[in-house]
């Protein structure tokens, strides 16, 4: 039974946020807990509907263990509906996710993914789009420290209902 809906956003869903996803996903599996949550992506721009994920980032995911199945699609404002808790990779993309509604139960989900990052709490994912394979490194490193993090703050309200 899925008690949790999360959703993992930045600007054109090829990079930063299909790679949360797929973290996130290999985490729960780990944990036996893809029965309780269900995640996806997405992006606040409609660049890239339709597309996989960039190929650094494949590779960068392949790299560390990961596999990414995922195919591009803008954020919507049936989504803030839908899920439960909605991840922004950076600033930009979280005032793009509070202009989709006004309504402030929508608005309470929405929460910066580094807020789970024991380094860099608060700051932004950076887009590694322009750059190069380091980037795209440091990018998973930090996906992968927060998501960890976001993980064991979801433990509690699993495990007490699973």
């Amino acid at each position: 039974m899925i008690q949790k809906k999360i959703v993992f956003v930045c600007l054109g869903n090829i990079c930063r946020s299909p790679l949360a996803e797929a973290i996130f996903k290999h985490k729960i599996k780990e944990k036996n807990w893809h029965q309780y949550v269900e995640a996806a992506s997405c992006g606040t721009a409609n660049y890239h509907v339709g597309d996989s994920p960039d190929p650094r980032t494949i590779a960068n995911a392949k790299k560390n263990g990961v596999v990414i199945q995922h195919l591009g699609r803008q954020l919507s404002e049936a989504d803030l509906k839908y899920y439960d808790i909605i991840l922004a990779m950076d600033q930009s993309n979280y005032q793009n996710i509070l202009r989709l509604s006004n309504d402030t139960s929508h608005r309470k989900k929405v929460k910066m993914m580094r807020e789970y990052d024991s380094i860099g709490k608060g700051n932004d994912v950076p887009d590694p789009y322009y750059g190069g394979e380091k980037n795209f490194q440091e990018v998973f490193d930090i996906l992968d420290r927060s998501i960890e993090s976001f993980i064991h703050d979801l433990e509690s309200s699993i495990l007490r209902t699973s």
